[in-house]
């Protein structure tokens, strides 16, 4: 199992949209956003919210069998929930698909797991 942990902006004047997509993905849209996350192979998924003097970011956490070809994934799904979705992070994030599709967005380091 990978896993990686990034960082994105949410950018200025985003935040109420950021926690609106939040409720939706945890709510109503809910059993959408499962599918979703299945067909990309994740297995985990954590979102944290970062306050810092430069704005607000979001925390991601990642686990998935391959996580470049879960990326790849969400950024060419024609899934009309991911394409829901990829305009919802662009707005939010200012993420395309491009971005999504190139290098992965951080190198993990380091990955302790207790035996």
């Amino acid at each position: 199992m990978e896993c990686i942990s990034w960082f994105a902006p949410i950018l200025p004047g985003k935040l109420d949209e950021w926690k609106a997509l939040l409720a939706e993905i945890q709510g109503p849209r809910q059993e959408e956003y499962r599918r979703s996350r299945e067909r990309m192979g994740v297995t985990r998924e954590v979102l944290s919210h970062v306050q810092t003097p430069q704005g607000d970011f979001i925390a991601v956490f990642h686990e998935a069998d391959d996580v470049a070809k879960a990326f790849q994934s969400v950024a060419t799904s024609d899934d009309p929930f991911d394409e829901w979705f990829r305009a919802k992070i662009m707005e939010v994030h200012g993420i395309s698909a491009e971005m999504l599709q190139g290098p992965l967005p951080a190198n993990v380091l380091m990955d302790y797991k207790a035996a």
